[in-house]
């Protein structure tokens, strides 16, 4: 059985002793113990031994740390903070906390039905017992991943480690001077094609980003988050609701559940009751270290009737953006054309069109 290193947990029940904390100001805090832009498992973290990491519901965290693919000297609970639950509308906008769970959201009316391209995404992370634990904040922060990294302890050693751990290479591209681990999360890509924005607070400050200025294209280095900053909420825009944008979900895995996304395709289309589209968005997921944005998709839908020609051509444009390594699960050359198959099945799913591909399994029903 695999255990947890000895650590110091802390359960603060305020977003005030959480930043104490990361700056060294806690109760037998030390001045070296604040946060990095790293993470695993929470709304932010920390990388290094002395250091402090932030959990919410723990789900990789927790495992990446009993595989020693993570370390902390002190864990810092974000669950039991009033400030960063709830899933409440502002007048418009629809704003979710971080540590909000990911079935609460699936039971949620106003994400079901004025979102649903995101909870089909919601839908299909992991397993019912991980959604009732996994947090939408600890999705959006969720560890990259790799076929070199997520193995036992012993197997790392044997090969030499890798970069994102103790190693000095990248055993995916050994001449890349980066990492290049995949991004996991399923909320992230369709997330980014809906608008959302993200709140973060650190002693510094609060600060409001676009959910894409997030993320970096870099498989350590993957958060854009400044040193001791906490991921409070998620806004996502009123315009991006269902009375106004149409949106798409789908997922590729080996298996209709549990297992991490291999590609995933996010779509939003905004269009005119002459089905002309006013405004477009397509995100990759699982093929890079960030979410992937389809560069030409914009420019290839906007001001025209969707049409299997047009679609067509965005679904072909998808696959030259998508650049799957053997970092994952089946052949990269494989996955790289499925890119254009669920890209072009996306769309029509979105438009309301034929789908010629079987839809993947989510278990949602969207009213």
């Amino acid at each position: 059985m695999l255990r947890l290193p000895p650590l110091d947990f802390r359960s603060p029940s305020s977003l005030r002793e959480v930043l104490d904390l990361l700056d060294g100001r806690g109760p037998n805090g030390s001045s070296d113990s604040g946060a990095s832009p790293g993470n695993g498992g929470g709304p932010g973290g920390a990388n290094g031994i002395g250091g402090v990491r932030l959990v919410a519901g723990g789900t990789d965290l927790w495992p990446n740390m009993k595989r020693r693919h993570q370390q902390a000297g002190t864990v810092v609970s974000l669950m039991g903070i009033d400030e960063l639950r709830g899933i409440g509308e502002a007048p418009q906008d629809l704003e979710i906390g971080s540590t909000v769970t990911l079935t609460a959201l699936l039971r949620s009316d106003a994400v079901r039905s004025r979102y649903p391209g995101f909870a089909r995404a919601v839908a299909a992370i992991s397993s019912p017992p991980l959604r009732n634990m996994g947090t939408l904040g600890g999705n959006l922060c969720v560890d990259t991943r790799c076929t070199y990294y997520n193995q036992t302890e012993e197997w790392r050693r044997s090969i030499d480690y890798c970069m994102k751990e103790q190693g000095t290479i990248c055993w995916v591209a050994t001449n890349s001077p980066r990492c290049w681990a995949h991004s996991a999360s399923d909320a992230a890509p369709m997330l980014c094609a809906l608008g959302a924005r993200v709140r973060l607070i650190s002693s510094g400050g609060e600060r409001e980003i676009p959910l894409t200025d997030l993320y970096r294209d870099d498989g350590i280095e993957y958060l854009g988050m400044r040193p001791g900053e906490i991921l409070t909420r998620v806004i996502v825009p009123a315009d991006s609701s269902r009375e106004h944008c149409r949106s798409a979900f789908w997922k590729l895995r080996r298996r209709g559940s549990i297992d991490f996304s291999v590609l995933s395709v996010a779509v939003a289309l905004w269009m005119d009751d002459r089905n002309v589209v006013d405004r477009a968005a397509v995100y990759l997921g699982a093929v890079g270290s960030s979410p992937v944005r389809v560069s030409d998709a914009e420019d290839l839908l906007v001001g025209k009737e969707l049409t299997e020609d047009l679609i067509a051509a965005v679904a072909h444009r998808a696959r030259k953006d998508a650049t799957p390594m053997s970092n994952t699960d089946f052949v990269p050359a494989w996955r790289g054309k499925m890119a254009e198959h669920y890209t072009h099945a996306a769309l029509c799913d979105a438009a309301g069109l034929p789908v010629r591909r079987q839809a993947p399994r989510h278990g949602l029903t969207v009213v």
